[in-house]
């Protein structure tokens, strides 16, 4: 693989002008074709096949033909001001001109005025009406909401308060914009400070927007067709900028590296594709894999959003082999530190000024490496405290209780909850299947009022019985919101009540709605997280094993890894669903934590932890297979490999704190765990644990049994199949220095 790498870089710079050329086409093509594509449809983000829930809503659509579920629809809900109440004349007009408005708009397949169907508050505050669409939400033209929207704001005109819900006129969280620019502009402050050159700070970042760009113009261009929307590619667009500036900025490094050896341009850009390039390449995969394993969890959403992440980090890893060195090859010495450039404009030679023997990574190697056993104990401390809040992890999905009080939707689901309860927010829709009951209307009778006793229901609809008469359908109001614990017992004793009820009646029934959905997916991806966590570890065992052909140093590698995730699991349970700090981040709500997210921690921090381990370890392995002793072989790895791991891991940082910033709980939550995760692991377990435990190793770390050295395949990661190019022709092999430690 080096070997073809090398190739494939040294003809990326010779042939730079038409590598460029050929991206720049595919940008545009992709751009092209996200500016002439229909918008996308909704996803469909809440549905998981197999649940309960899940099997309620589809017997809903087969027995009630016609009425679709999916529709989208608007809660608009009226509050009058101090002192007066929404029945009063002129509330009462202004309201009902809005339903006969909304009524009339396309797509709308009913308006529901409160006052007919008794949709006001006891005390006469607050009152909400009912629009519901032919439609789903993604598939709404601007002409069917821009006549809700005019009628909305005339209502709000004549003194009432009017504020909506639903999907109807829900924001969309979006990619792009202030969250990646935040990011970009912290990455660019981190490449200045470690390159000392502008071009070479420029260079990953122009390259990761570039990849970013045809991520996620293909999006676009294939929403409409594969049902992605924008929630679907902000994951893709997080992790695409993150790891096309890392890979970009590995490469330039070991560019410049081997420009110091006295390399000519050419040979340094093949040589740095060869090598690090290789380790892009492994790491790449290492997160494609775990991305693209999200699939096997079940949920629609989690496995698009994987996908795309995955497409993401594809490109990015392409961008890095061709591109880079493309346009290193229009400035090979802009990248250049300006003490080398100055020396090559004095007729010096651009070579020779590798790293000194002592840098900050030697330093900090020889520190750690004196005190193995009290950083290791500390380290693991740290993070073990760290993780002990994750067991306290309760996962729900957070709806408009969780947005902030500058949206609408917000408003409209606390005016509701003042007005007629928390758990008005969250009905239970139950569906009865009476078919095999003597008498069906009495049968749904029967299990309606069963339900209506139930410790914790407040009310109960009256059944309605679709036209063959086989079916029921009622709704169940809780006292308690959707995301209260308290709401996930009720569900449970309803369903609880089913055998018995079953046996009196003949018929049998199912719960679901919005609530019930989010607490069966909420359970399924709690009970395919250990497991999820498992093959993830095991996976990684193996990569690792071929990778370093070594035993411990795998395992050491996963359970550094088990750690960091453990422990930032642990964080973002103390902040989003304690509140430890919350307010400093801007979270108005905490709460259960996004069900999606701990899947989504696990497979992305297992990538990333994968790339600091690869290119800090392989350079140690690199060294100790020359013939270091294991001590100078983990200080050398720190010389080459630490400045450039330190600054991909602050990068990485930068762009998901910069998420932190978004007002969507999902992404924030996201890109907050995402970012203590990395700081977690690159900088406590890969840059203290793993040098502690090697020492403490010492030649044990690389010990293989003879009978799987035999077994393993040989990958080449760190290019040592390139060690005889090492060496520039006319140039000098020196020694390597001696290291104390």
């Amino acid at each position: 693989m080096a070997t073809f790498l090398y190739r494939l870089g040294r003809t990326a710079f010779r042939r730079r002008w038409l590598v460029t050329l050929l991206w720049a086409v595919v940008l545009g093509g992709v751009g092209l074709g996200a500016v002439k594509a229909p918008a996308a449809g909704d996803d469909g983000t809440s549905f998981m096949p197999g649940i309960e829930a899940q099997k309620a809503f589809d017997l809903i659509g087969e027995r009630f033909p016609g009425s679709d579920a999916n529709g989208a629809d608007a809660r608009i809900v009226f509050i009058a001001p101090d002192g007066e109440k929404v029945t009063a004349d002129d509330h009462r007009a202004a309201i009902d001109e809005l339903v006969s408005t909304a009524a009339e708009g396309p797509q709308v397949d009913n308006a529901v005025s409160p006052f007919k169907a008794g949709a006001v508050s006891e005390d006469g505050s607050t009152a909400y009406a009912t629009v519901t669409y032919k439609v789903k939400a993604g598939d709404l033209t601007d002409a069917g909401k821009d006549g809700l929207e005019k009628a909305i704001d005339e209502a709000r005109a004549s003194g009432l308060t009017v504020e909506v819900g639903g999907t109807a006129l829900a924001s969309q969280p979006a990619a792009g914009g202030s969250a990646e620019a935040i990011g970009i502009a912290l990455a660019a402050v981190v490449l200045l400070i470690t390159f000392g050159s502008l071009a070479a700070a420029g260079l990953p970042l122009l390259t990761a927007v570039i990849g970013v760009g045809v991520s996620m113009c293909a999006i676009l261009a294939l929403g409409s067709a594969l049902g992605l929307s924008m929630t679907t590619g902000t994951l893709a667009s997080m992790l695409g900028l993150a790891v096309g500036i890392d890979y970009a900025l590995f490469v330039v490094s070991r560019y410049r590296e081997e420009r110091a050896n006295g390399h000519d341009p050419r040979e340094a850009a093949g040589l740095a594709v060869g090598t690090a390039g290789s380790a892009v390449v492994f790491a790449g995969l290492t997160v494609i894999i775990a991305l693209a394993g999200l699939s096997v969890v079940g949920v629609p959403m989690l496995t698009k959003m994987g996908l795309c992440a995955a497409g993401a980090v594809a490109i990015g890893v392409l961008v890095a082999l061709t591109l880079v060195p493309a346009l290193l090859g229009m400035w090979p010495n802009a990248v250049l530190s300006r003490k080398v450039r100055k020396a090559g404009k004095r007729g010096g030679n651009v070579g020779h000024h590798s790293e000194s023997a002592d840098n900050g990574g030697t330093r900090w190697a020889r520190f750690v490496m004196r005190r193995p056993v009290a950083v290791l104990l500390l380290g693991v401390a740290g993070l073990g405290a760290l993780a002990l809040p994750a067991t306290q992890l309760e996962m729900g999905m957070p709806g408009a209780e969780a947005k902030p009080t500058s949206t609408t939707e917000r408003r409209a689901y606390d005016a509701l909850a003042d007005g007629f309860g928390a758990g008005f927010n969250g009905p239970l829709t139950i569906v009865a299947d009476v078919k095999g009951a003597a008498d069906p209307k009495a049968a749904a009778t029967t299990i309606a009022e069963q339900i209506k006793d139930t410790e914790g229901v407040v009310s109960v609809t009256p059944p309605q019985l679709n036209e063959a008469g086989d079916t029921a359908l009622f709704s169940a109001v809780p006292a308690t919101g959707p995301n209260d614990e308290a709401t996930k017992d009720i569900v449970q004793t309803i369903r609880a009540e089913r055998p018995g009820l079953e046996a009196d009646t003949g018929a049998t029934f199912e719960v679901t709605g919005s609530t019930a959905m989010n607490i069966d997916v909420a359970q399924a991806l709690q009970d395919a997280l250990v497991p999820y966590l498992t093959v993830i570890v095991l996976l990684s065992l193996l990569l690792l094993l071929v990778v370093f052909r070594s035993v411990l140093v795998p395992v050491k590698a996963a359970l550094g890894f088990l750690l960091s995730v453990l422990a930032s699991l642990g964080t973002v349970v103390a902040v989003f669903q304690w509140g430890w700090g919350a307010e400093l981040l801007g979270v108005e709500q905490t709460g259960p934590i996004m069900s999606l997210m701990p899947i989504f921690l696990v497979g992305i921090v297992f990538g990333l932890a994968m790339d600091y381990e690869v290119f800090l370890v392989a350079r140690m392995r690199e060294a100790y297979v020359h013939g270091e002793r294991p001590a100078q072989a983990v200080v050398t790895g720190f010389r080459h490999s630490a400045r450039v791991v330190v600054a991909a891991a602050v990068i990485m940082i930068a762009v998901f704190s910069g998420f932190i910033g978004s007002g969507e709980s999902m992404i924030k939550t996201i890109g907050f765990g995402l970012a203590v995760a990395v700081l977690f692991d690159a900088f406590v377990v890969r840059m203290a644990l793993v040098p502690a435990v090697l020492a403490l190793l010492g030649d044990k770390a690389w010990w293989l049994p003879r009978w799987l050295d035999r077994v393993l395949p040989r990958v080449d990661v760190e290019g040592t199949g390139l060690t005889e190019r090492s060496t520039p022709a006319g140039g000098d092999q020196r020694p390597r220095e001696p290291v104390r430690i």
